[in-house]
Order: C-alpha cells, then sequence, then structure tokens
C-alpha cells in the first residue's frame, strides 16, 4: 500500500482526488488549504465565526464512492429562506457537523464517515486566517476571492502573498499533517490557483519545513492555463520557480499536459488573457526536475481542466515504475 498526501484546494484537487480514488494499493491523505473566502464559505465565515468548508466538503466529494449521486443535492443552494439563501446544503451540514462536534476536524470526519470517503482529509490549520497579497505597485489585496478575481481589465502582478491570524501571532499546522508528509512514499501538490489554491499551505508554520525532511518525492502538476491577476503571462518555469521558492527545495518532478486546446477554445480564454502553459524541455533547467509529459486534456463543455482519468492513469504509472522517488532527473 502506497501513501499518497496531496496538498491544495478549489478545483484542481478536486479533479485530482477523483481519479485517485480509483487507483487501487493506495492511501490517500488529502491536505487543505483554508483560506476560501467566497461564496457560501465567505458569507459562513463572516457570519458563524467557522472555518471554511467550501474546499474541504469538494475534497470529501471527490473521494467519496457515492459522488455522482450526492455531488448534485449537497451543492444544491437554498433559495427560499432568507437566512439560507445562497449557501449549499453541503456547506451548511459541515458547519453544523463541526459546531456540534466541537472541532472542524471531527466534523470533517463525521461527513467523510457518512459519505464512506476512501482517504482522510485534513484542513492544513485549524487557525483562522486571511490570505493577503501585495502587488509590484505596493498595494494590497485582502482576502482569498478578491484575489481570485481581479477587478478591471489591469493590475499589477503579484509581488507576495502570506497569511494574517486573526485570534493568535501565527497559523500553525494542525499537527496530524506533519504526521502525513512524514509517512508518505509520494506528495504531490498541483494542479489549482498557484497563489489562492497551491500557495497558502506552504505560508502554514511547520508544511515547508515537514517537506524539506521528508524522505517522499514531491509532484507538482503544472496547470494548462495561465490565470489573469495570479499567473498572466507565466510559463510552465515561472510556475515551478514560484512553488519551489515558497518550498525552500526544489520538487522532484513536474507532471505536464502537451496537448493544446483547438483554436476556438484558446481564443475564448485568450479574451480572458489567459494562455495555454509551455515549457521546453530541451531547456537545461529542467535537467534537475523529472518531467513526466503527456497528453492530459479535457475540453468538455468548452471549459479546459485535467482530464482525471489521464491524469490518474499517468501516476499510477509514475508510482508503480519506480520512477517517483528522488534520483536521476530529466524528461520523461
Amino acid at each position: 500500500m502506497k501513501r499518497i498526501v496531496t496538498i491544495g484546494g478549489g478545483s484542481g484537487q478536486y479533479s485530482l482526488l477523483r481519479g485517485l480514488r480509483e487507483i487501487d494499493g493506495i492511501d490517500i491523505t488529502a491536505v487543505v488549504s483554508m483560506v476560501d473566502s467566497g461564496g457560501s464559505t465567505g458569507r459562513l465565515r463572516d457570519e458563524l465565526g467557522v472555518l471554511p468548508p467550501g474546499d474541504p466538503l469538494k475534497c470529501i466529494l471527490a473521494l467519496s464512492p457515492h459522488q455522482d449521486i450526492v455531488r448534485t443535492i449537497f451543492l444544491k443552494r437554498f433559495e427560499k429562506d432568507r437566512r439560507l439563501r445562497g449557501h449549499n446544503a453541503g456547506n451548511m451540514l459541515l458547519t453544523m457537523l463541526s459546531r456540534f462536534t466541537g472541532s472542524f476536524p471531527a466534523g470533517v470526519q463525521a461527513l467523510c464517515e457518512i459519505l464512506d470517503v476512501r482517504g482522510t482529509v485534513l484542513p492544513v490549520t485549524v487557525d483562522k486566517a486571511t490570505l493577503v497579497a501585495e502587488l509590484t505597485d505596493g498595494s494590497r489585496i485582502y482576502g482569498e476571492r478578491a484575489i481570485d478575481t481581479p477587478r478591471g481589465t489591469q493590475r499589477e502582478k503579484i509581488r507576495d502573498v502570506w497569511l494574517v491570524p486573526h485570534h493568535s501571532d501565527r497559523i500553525t499546522v494542525y499537527p496530524p499533517v506533519i504526521d502525513a508528509i512524514s509517512r508518505a512514499d509520494c506528495i504531490i501538490t498541483g494542479p489549482g490557483d498557484l497563489f489562492t489554491s497551491i500557495l497558502p499551505n506552504f505560508l502554514v508554520s511547520g508544511v515547508t519545513e515537514a517537506l524539506r525532511t521528508c524522505r517522499a518525492p514531491l509532484l507538482y502538476i503544472l496547470n494548462i492555463m495561465t490565470k489573469y491577476g495570479e499567473t498572466h503571462r507565466y510559463r510552465g518555469r515561472d510556475f515551478v520557480t514560484r512553488l519551489e521558492n515558497a518550498l525552500g527545495r526544489e520538487v522532484d518532478a513536474v507532471i505536464y499536459n502537451t496537448r493544446k486546446p483547438d483554436a476556438e477554445i484558446l481564443e475564448r480564454y485568450r479574451r480572458q488573457k489567459a494562455e495555454f502553459v509551455a515549457i521546453d524541455t530541451g531547456d537545461g533547467w529542467w535537467r534537475e526536475r523529472r518531467v513526466y509529459a503527456a497528453d492530459l486534456l479535457d475540453v468538455t463543455g468548452g471549459i479546459v481542466r485535467h482530464d482525471t482519468r489521464k491524469l490518474a492513469a499517468l501516476i499510477r504509472r509514475i508510482l508503480w515504475s519506480g520512477q517517483a522517488t528522488a534520483g536521476e532527473k530529466g524528461p520523461s
């Protein structure tokens, strides 16, 4: 049994976990970012002072064998009651379970039990915090939602991000996360929004220290498209460099989609200032990192994302080829 730890948040981690759930012979632990501030999650944070339930809920649904049945129900939004309007059923249930059990991790575990989740879902921290971004012009943006959704057609690049604690001097890691990292056979981060879903996990005190001392290789799943306001005009190398700077170490391998969406889809994304992420594996810079390049594209509904089955199949080959270990690097 191989112990796999994923670190991320948002729809990217949801897609990854949906695929990993179908791989036999692995034990999955999903470490989830806790800075979501948009939509129903943001309202629950503000109104009830709870930890954000949205990203953990996505992981729970992804790892449940009943996902196809319960996803529609749990993500259905209330419309009639004034106070409930706009919230979804899953967020409300997870919030109520957390309040009744006395802790957010216990509420997560209870919902995992209800849905027969295959694996473990851990919040990266149980400390309440706000994500802050500083732009290259010195201005600051407060909150994951505001960072994630830029206003207007012009915005400076993000220079730095950090967490501001609500009720303590610093944000500390939830201890079971350190245990999971120390026992892991492979750690996977990405895909997902770099500054709002991936990096916030590594801003939590204790996480990068654990990753620098663990024996497991670290795989990074590169995004397929850039995102305006976060990674505008980034190349593949820029994503990896920014992640490694946050980690204080190199990643061992990068998983990269080689297939471009068709011209019509690319043009639609280009109007949103998003571009296909390209890498040149002939560039000597990549020699220190193994690159797994394959067609991983899914454009169902005109939306560019990773195909969960293709991604899972590639990860399965990596895990059982003996290559998911530190050692000889270079393009694959």
